[in-house]
């Protein structure tokens, strides 16, 4: 049965001030060279962030969703993941694409018009980003079923599955149909909730009149609220939800409470419906400062290794923009080359209408 405390609980382990603090439920054990790297990890994904924002608002980019302030329970939910692991994204997974190995040059094509996303998801073990609110969440489902009925007959080591998904996905009905199903068939998925506070202007208040983790009771799993900000809680709540999911234990839900510290997409004035005061208390508990600050204050890193963590992101950076700038438009033609598997007389009608009326431009006959 799922576990129901009476009182909303938070699991922290590494406080907005810097202090490493234990949970009995989470115990981490991670050496000073893991957190290091995670603080990388976070440096290099929010300058990957910004470089984007950048590149779109100078017209190279046709749209950039921000996960600005979200690095937290991205990186530290994309450590958890094991080979064998997948993970269903939305749009705004750019921290567990980096923990997952995909090149940020091949998440910008998508968002430049180029491709459908460059990354080969068998190799990544990281689905196509999802843009229809909470479809994912039923994919991410029957994918875990499939792993599971594999793995039976198999007799071999089941793998788990990962769906991420935001606070407004809740209220859609796919969201609820993924739980519905997951409970019924125990499958091994993790659902994976990055409550960033707003659903574009809607605020979580209009969404939810419980915390959103309680939810998961109602469906017959358990639910698991933890810090979003905290890069080490979010890696040992996740490695555990993935481990109980592998071991056939069913799903869980994990509400990583955050905030979106940008716009929803770069089509997004966030200026227009809260307030500025908001995002200063929520700048006090900043993912990428509070690992800083405990670095610094235990003397496990110096000056040197933040500028070269600095100096690596902004070689990252310069090497994205010059890729994204250089980047060749595929030709015409490939549009209709991967719609369907074999021939199709209807798409191929279709293409020739459509590489005839391109050519009557060069002809001048439009």
């Amino acid at each position: 049965m799922p576990h129901t405390p009476a009182a909303t609980e938070l699991v922290q382990l590494l406080t907005p001030t810097g202090e490493r603090v234990t949970h009995p439920d989470y115990p981490l054990d991670i050496s000073t060279d893991e957190i290091k790297s995670l603080y990388r990890d976070l440096v290099m994904v929010r300058r990957f962030d910004a470089e984007a924002t950048a590149l779109q608002r100078q017209g190279e980019l046709g749209l950039w969703a921000q996960s600005l302030g979200q690095e937290a329970a991205q990186v530290g939910s994309g450590r958890a993941l094991e080979r064998g692991d997948y993970a269903f994204p939305t749009y705004r997974e750019h921290g567990v694409a980096w923990a997952k190995g995909v090149p940020p040059k091949q998440l910008l094509g998508l968002y430049r018009g180029i491709d459908n996303g460059g990354w080969d998801a068998r190799v990544n073990e990281f689905h196509s980003y999802t843009l229809v609110i909470g479809s994912q969440t039923l994919h991410a489902t029957g994918y875990a079923m499939g792993l599971a009925r594999d793995a039976k007959k198999s007799g071999e080591r089941c793998g788990a599955v990962i769906a991420y998904f935001g606070d407004g996905a809740t209220s859609q009905g796919d969201v609820n149909e993924a739980f519905v199903y997951a409970s019924v068939f125990h499958a091994p998925v993790v659902f994976f909730c990055q409550n960033n506070q707003w659903a574009i202007s809607s605020p979580i208040e209009s969404q939810t009149k419980v915390p959103l983790y309680q939810r998961a009771w109602g469906f017959g799993f358990d639910g698991i609220r933890v810090d979003g900000n905290d890069v080490l809680a979010c890696l040992a709540v996740t490695r555990k939800a993935l481990a109980n999911a592998r071991a056939g234990e069913g799903p869980t839900f994990v509400e990583a409470f955050t905030y979106r510290m940008g716009a929803h997409t770069t089509s997004d004035d966030p200026s227009r419906y809260r307030l500025a005061k908001e995002l200063t208390e929520w700048q006090e508990k900043d993912p990428i400062a509070r690992v800083k600050t405990y670095l610094e204050k235990n003397s496990l890193a110096d000056e040197n290794f933040f500028r070269e963590v600095e100096e690596q992101a902004d070689q990252m950076a310069t090497s994205l923009r010059f890729d994204i700038i250089n980047a060749e438009d595929p030709v015409v033609e490939s549009m209709f080359e991967n719609v369907y598997a074999e021939p199709h007389p209807t798409l191929n009608q279709e293409r020739d209408v459509y590489l005839n009326y391109l050519d009557s431009f060069e002809d001048g006959g439009a």
